[in-house]
């Protein structure tokens, strides 16, 4: 099999499989949502429900566009597109399991492998703020126009408190590559990054909360904030443009789960079976995955939201001190060969 068609295979695979993951995830909103508050939620399309998002998918497509007056009309239909592709990019260095054999070829399961993915996911993620921002302020409506300067403050006071708990794990692995960082904690369960003790499970904790922040999840949705903004920077969008919005929230939702399995919990690793065969790798790895996928689906109905001074005051003076303070931990600690 020629190469260049293994890398459409394994392209058409991710991607096909983030794609599938995002609109399950569109059904098990509603269905967790559901049984937490003891409702059965959706049921009527396929059995049990679930050719719900298949139902979604078309009335999209058939809804009616509208483009409010007085918007901008380059940037209204630009901004969906910013905030749906950078998740999707960033999911091309995700590790998902070791070698396997496609026609022949032994390659990794991911479309690519850089020396500085880390760096890459870093870059491409902080991208998707600007689809909201200027889905905001190119609908002409005060209520989006809010929602998109809220989005802006979140991500500049959460985004510093998760490069400095990723910046634990590089300096734990002494890499930037997300392939090493995954077979460096091959092994035993406590070679995983979260049992680093005692920076692993201080970075751990940091990194989860902003992965929340930073997909303006619940209960950092103020982005949207349906009570105070009506639905937020997407309050004037309709049909796949809106569309497009969930499903990049929920792709940067996958891709952050992803990344909390590859920086904390080994990615595919089962504990004590380093040799163990790729399908079980990506077993283990997509279980790791759907964990913190429903973790964010429990905590949206389990914690009432902050106030917006509660959200900057969390972020500015309790989370990105604790995380310069465990960086220099961790920089002394390495230094005195506790890590060795």
């Amino acid at each position: 099999m020629p190469l260049p068609l293994v890398w459409l295979i394994k392209v058409v695979l991710i991607y096909g499989g983030l794609i599938t993951v995002a609109a399950a995830m569109s059904l098990a909103e509603r269905k967790v949502s559901a049984w937490i508050q003891w409702r059965v939620g959706p049921n009527r399309v396929g059995p049990w429900g679930l050719l719900q998002p298949v139902a979604d998918g078309v009335k999209f497509i058939f809804k009616e566009e509208l483009v409010p007056e007085g918007a901008n009309q380059t940037l209204f239909r630009l901004a969906p597109i910013l905030s749906a592709v950078p998740p999707m990019l960033a999911v091309a260095v995700i590790p998902f399991a070791g070698e396997v054999s496609i026609g022949g070829h032994v390659t990794t399961l991911s479309i690519a492998d850089l020396d500085i993915s880390t760096l890459y996911v870093v870059a491409i993620g902080g991208l998707g703020i600007y689809g909201v921002i200027l889905g905001g302020w190119s609908s002409n409506s005060k209520y989006s126009l809010l929602g998109g300067l809220r989005a802006s403050a979140q991500m500049v006071s959460y985004e510093l408190s998760l490069l400095l708990s990723i910046l634990v794990v590089v300096v734990l692995s002494g890499t930037l590559d997300l392939r090493q960082i995954v077979n460096d904690q091959a092994g035993p369960i406590f070679a995983w990054n979260i049992f680093a003790l005692p920076v692993g499970p201080i970075a751990f904790l940091l990194f989860v909360i902003a992965t929340f922040a930073e997909t303006n999840r619940h209960p950092f949705d103020f982005a949207e904030c349906e009570p105070e903004l009506v639905g937020g920077f997407h309050t004037e969008y309709s049909s796949m443009k809106f569309a497009l919005f969930f499903l990049g929230e929920y792709c940067a939702m996958t891709v952050m789960a992803c990344l909390t399995t590859v920086f904390f919990l080994g990615g595919g690793n089962i504990p004590w079976w380093p040799d163990a065969p790729w399908l079980l790798e990506l077993t283990c790895f997509l279980s790791k995955m759907g964990f913190f996928l429903f973790l964010f689906l429990w905590v949206r109905w389990t914690l009432p939201r902050f106030r917006f001074d509660q959200l900057m005051a969390l972020g500015w003076k309790v989370m990105l001190p604790i995380a310069i303070a465990n960086v220099f931990v961790t920089g002394a600690l390495l230094s005195l060969g506790w890590f060795a």
